[in-house]
């Protein structure tokens, strides 16, 4: 099993969840998150005074998928979080080695 983590522009993340949904990727774990990457912030001005926001607010979306799954899921992100413009984002891939559904007791990939 992957774990994907998508940070993602905020006003996506309704684009994202339902294309999620339409691949059959139900669950999913979202969070609000500030961060950079080479976007270094953005430039402000407020009252004549001009300042810079270096850490822009974005949204973490989590999903386990099965193995096979990787890429169709991957690419159903890619296309529905992309916007073309520097700040879209990033996705991140690793391992996970158990995981255990607490209500039943499942394992693998049938806790997912």
């Amino acid at each position: 099993m992957k774990r994907i983590i998508a940070v993602i522009r905020e006003e996506k993340f309704e684009d994202v969840k339902l294309a999620l949904l339409t691949a059959g990727c139900e669950g999913m774990n979202v969070s609000t998150v500030k961060g950079r990457g080479r976007q270094m912030g953005v430039r402000e001005s407020y009252r004549g005074s001009s300042y810079c926001i270096d850490l822009i607010p974005k949204t973490r979306v989590e999903v386990i998928v099965n193995e096979e799954d990787l890429d169709r899921i991957i690419d159903v992100i890619v296309e529905s979080a992309r916007t073309g413009e520097v700040g879209d984002g990033k996705i991140f891939v690793s391992d996970v080695e158990e995981v255990i559904r607490i209500r039943t007791g499942e394992r693998g990939s049938d806790a997912v």
